[in-house]
């Protein structure tokens, strides 16, 4: 038996709910997943195209473990037209596989054992398993539906102790699509301050804002060097299989994840790299094309699964609704499982993303309009009969 030998924290991680869903879809035509968070536009034939000359010219080595100092350029002046944040592309950019890399090296980079991470949920799943394997002790704020599912300063003051260290956060929200004004953030802002906390903004989602533009904590007074800042091309500019993030921000905090970064995945793909290039230089009115995309099949699904009788906070960001399924007595699991099995239609329940999660589920709208529709007449059915099943069982 060789069960033993297995870290114990190791152990004690559960697997990814989200790709639980996914694998029992996997595979079913007749499934409409709305389970995984991935776009359906693929990645630009120019970009593309780039890459195909590129790996004819033979450009398949290592790069820098920072990433290209062309990519490095490129993002930092992607975030400062973008977003207002300066960055300087030597020391303070760095390229990962993926923002879910990034994420990963900062909360190994700062968590000794026993250090408090504050993470405002529902939030993203991966953020409590890095932190409970590196001895990091998770504390979960609620961030619910009466704060529109935002984080507030009250909230954020009562989970301070004397070991809080870092303030994990994703706005963007996913799952919720909640997003944060420059208003919100300000006394968030003091809070950080006065408590010396680093902050690890995951922002992968910042161009997916709708009505208004993306504000970047960083971008507030003061908290540019005790911020790092976490996107990627995954999710705005259709290339999640290419396995492209980034970091940005104090490059003392950056270079620790940089140690660590060089001795796991020594440095993110040339091809994936070079598409990044190509995807800030010449994609940006692509990316704003699917977005615009992605607006209006928000709108069509909100209003469509308000109309079915499930109430549903308006996403500001992201492409995700989190209806709540409170009002049929089931839990969020339970829903899940039989909406997949009896309609053929694959969510998330939102117990899998911490405190505020339960009752509710998440869908991801970035799928075609069609099988948006397809999927909300499926859920009506389903809606329909399950009282009359619930009665009999």
């Amino acid at each position: 038996m060789l069960n033993d030998r297995i870290s114990p924290r190791v152990r004690e991680i559960p697997s990814s709910g989200i790709r639980a869903f996914f694998e029992l879809s996997s595979g079913n035509k007749n499934v409409i997943s709305l389970g995984v968070g991935e776009p359906d536009f693929v990645t630009p034939e120019h970009v593309r195209a780039a890459c195909i000359r590129a790996l004819n010219n033979g450009e398949t080595g290592y790069t820098p473990n920072a990433g290209l100092i062309e990519l490095r350029e490129e993002i930092a002046r992607y975030l400062h037209n973008s977003f207002h944040l300066r960055y300087e592309p030597a020391h303070e950019v760095m390229v990962t596989v993926g923002s879910s890399e990034a994420v990963d090296l900062a909360l190994r980079a700062f968590i000794s054992p026993g250090d408090e991470v504050i993470i405002p949920a529902p939030s993203y799943i991966a953020y409590s398993p890095i932190t409970h394997l590196n001895g990091g002790v998770i504390v979960e704020v609620e961030a619910g539906a009466r704060e529109g599912f935002k984080l507030t300063a009250k909230a954020l003051q009562k989970a301070i102790t004397p070991r809080s260290k870092i303030l994990m956060m994703n706005f963007p929200n996913n799952p919720t699509g909640a997003v944060m004004t420059y208003e919100d953030w300000l006394p968030i802002a003091e809070i950080v301050k006065a408590n010396n906390l680093i902050v690890i903004s995951d922002e992968v989602y910042a161009e997916l804002t709708y009505n208004h533009t993306h504000t970047s904590i960083a971008s507030l007074p003061g908290m540019k060097e005790r911020t790092i800042v976490i996107s990627g091309f995954s999710k705005a500019f259709a290339m999640t299989g290419w396995r492209i993030g980034y970091a940005c921000g104090n490059r003392e905090l950056l270079a620790a994840m940089l140690k660590i970064h060089q001795y796991t995945a020594m440095c993110a793909p040339v091809l994936g790299q070079i598409a990044g290039i190509e995807s800030l230089r010449n994609g940006l009115p692509e990316k704003d094309e699917m977005k615009a995309s992605y607006n209006q099949r928000r709108a069509f699904f909100i209003d469509g699964l308000r109309e079915i009788g499930l109430p549903c906070h308006e996403p500001q960001g992201a492409f995700y609704a989190f209806p709540s399924i409170a009002g049929t007595g089931l839990s969020s699991e339970e829903f899940s499982l039989q909406l997949l099995t009896e309609a053929g239609v694959a969510a998330v329940p939102g117990h899998v993303f911490g405190a505020g999660g339960e009752g509710y589920i998440r869908c991801c709208y970035a799928v075609s309009q069609q099988k948006l529709a397809e999927a909300l007449d499926r859920i009506e059915r389903f809606m329909r009969v399950l009282p009359a099943r619930r009665m009999t069982s």
